[in-house]
């Protein structure tokens, strides 16, 4: 799972980023609310932990601009304000869990957890795309009719990308979605795995679905809609 952490208190965030490593997360930060809008728009994080009083853009603020572009994903807030009108107006811009400072690491792992699982339990079962269908729950997944068989790396890229339909997602985006561990951001791993995933989600079948869009990086689309991107 890849979490974002939204936190301007750069000793906190890193106490918070190293501990949700330990527990096996994929964790960003972000030092202020521009950089934390950009970053949650841009790269397909599980879950944000968004502090209310940040530089540039406060959480609030930044959370009203996720929810008015459709982005669900679901966010535990932080603050130092222990009043119920400032829980009441986080819950209303779209908050989905508040936590007040300061706050025992145990809780705010629990309450992860919990987000995570209701998140995990309101993904659609079966994403169907073209004449692919993945069954999120299983890991099973059908071109056609015919099983294909997918290691556990090439699955959760073709979830990303899926879960990503129609978005082009950068090589960055990907392999910090996918890998959880650190390794050279300048290798071509994403690369590899999208060859090793075309050779068999595409090969063989008329209609493509794993497009590269040259000097983007790659999308999952169903041909007849995808326009004329740049295919390797």
């Amino acid at each position: 799972m890849h979490l974002l952490i939204v936190e301007d208190e750069k000793e906190l965030a890193a106490i918070i980023k190293e501990g949700l490593i330990e527990e096996g997360y994929a964790v960003e930060v972000a030092h202020d609310g521009e950089e934390g809008l950009y970053m949650a728009e841009h790269y397909p994080v599980d879950a944000i932990v968004l502090d209310i009083m940040l530089p540039k853009m406060n959480g609030i603020e930044l959370l009203k601009a996720l929810r008015a572009k459709g982005i669900t994903t679901p966010v535990i807030m932080l603050t130092a304000m222990d009043t119920l009108s400032d829980k009441v107006e986080g819950l209303d811009v779209g908050a989905d869990d508040y936590l007040t400072k300061p706050f025992d690491f145990e809780e705010l792992l629990a309450r992860i957890r919990a987000l995570l699982r209701r998140k995990s339990d309101a993904k659609q079962a079966v994403i169907r795309i073209a004449d692919i269908e993945i069954n999120t729950k299983s890991h099973e997944v059908t071109r056609g009719g015919k099983a294909i068989n997918l290691s556990a790396r090439e699955y959760l890229l073709l979830e990303c990308l899926a879960y990503n339909k129609d978005t082009v997602l950068s090589r960055t985006a990907i392999t910090e979605h996918i890998y959880n561990e650190d390794f050279d951001m300048d290798s071509n791993v994403v690369d590899v795995y999208i060859n090793y995933l075309r050779n068999k989600i595409d090969k063989g079948f008329e209609k493509k679905l794993i497009h590269t869009v040259r000097g983007a990086g790659y999308m999952l689309k169903d041909e007849s809609e995808a326009g004329e991107p740049e295919e390797k």
